[in-house]
């Protein structure tokens, strides 16, 4: 009776991951024009004959990555062809860098997004091969993408308006923080941007480009702004065998201040405390050379 039980278990996960006895519809490729129009799905499909070594579920999964790399291929196609066209355009007027960079940090941000594939798998027998479908409904797509367009703006928002109290109130390393925390927000809505309108489901309303410009020209003028703003309070004691010196404050400052740090003398007034404590000691001496061996122990926190 177990042993049945176990064969019956066996056969319900086969056929849950391979498909039916029966070949699904979208096997053949008349069905799959047909039935899955490219004016409304993207697809994939790919096959993988088994390999000696290789098991069916191996295969399977295999078989499925291929063809959902087909299917976002051709997403992707269609919107890189669109962020070229745009920043061609923008080169016009001379914003070419900008808008490329800000293209390049979209991709990276969000590229690897595309929701709502739904995969088949099936496997033939005579063929010992298995294969693959991969689908993904544009007006769903769409759908997904106008919302994460209203959601990240709203959070892009928040994070600035956040930044801009922060930055009133003198606390410019906190407001940087909150500023930086937008930037993958509206990348995010750019590549959903660009999704849209490639898959030809745009309209301005839903695109929101204007808020997003105002947003994206907010943020990148405040984090200039802040990065020219960034004050340090640098508390030293450095102890020269008994003599008072500020030689590694002075050095650190000097540093510091060609990345665009100012210095402040009260710690209140700081994005950043710098404390240094140094001391020199004798270590040994060869009279016979009149050498003298000195050490410095220095320690610093931020």
């Amino acid at each position: 009776m177990k042993k049945t039980i176990s064969t019956f278990c066996f056969l319900f996960v086969f056929l849950a991951l391979f498909g039916q006895e029966t070949p699904p519809a979208w096997l053949n490729e008349n069905v799959r024009a047909s039935r899955y129009s490219s004016e409304i799905f993207y697809t994939g499909f790919a096959y993988n004959i088994i390999e000696s070594g290789k098991s069916l579920q191996e295969l399977a999964e295999r078989s499925k990555t291929d063809a959902q790399t087909e299917l976002v291929r051709k997403i992707r196609v269609k919107i890189e062809a669109h962020t070229q066209s745009t920043i061609s355009t923008q080169n016009t007027n001379g914003k070419y860098n900008e808008s490329e960079g800000f293209s390049s940090e979209a991709k990276t941000s969000a590229g690897a997004e595309i929701v709502g594939i739904k995969t088949e798998s099936y496997y033939d027998k005579a063929s010992n091969t298995v294969y693959a479908f991969a689908c993904v409904n544009k007006y769903e797509l769409a759908g997904y993408y106008k919302a994460n367009i209203g959601m990240h703006l709203q959070q892009a928002e928040g994070s600035l308006t956040t930044a801009e109290q922060l930055e009133q109130g003198g606390e410019k390393a906190k407001a940087r923080k909150q500023c930086e925390e937008a930037i993958p927000l509206l990348a995010k809505v750019r590549y959903a941007q660009d999704l849209l309108t490639a898959i030809d489901a745009a309209d301005s309303e839903s695109l929101q480009q204007t808020k997003t410009e105002d947003l994206r020209s907010k943020a990148t003028q405040m984090l200039a702004r802040l990065a020219q703003g960034v004050y340090v309070y640098v508390a030293s004691s450095e102890d020269n065998f008994g003599k008072t010196e500020n030689v590694l404050a002075n050095k650190l400052k000097a540093i510091l201040a060609k990345s665009g740090c100012s210095f402040v003398e009260n710690d209140t007034q700081a994005d950043f405390k710098l404390t240094i404590s140094a001391n020199t000691r004798k270590l040994d001496a060869l009279p016979s050379s009149n050498i003298v061996f000195v050490y410095a122990d220095a320690v610093r926190s931020c």
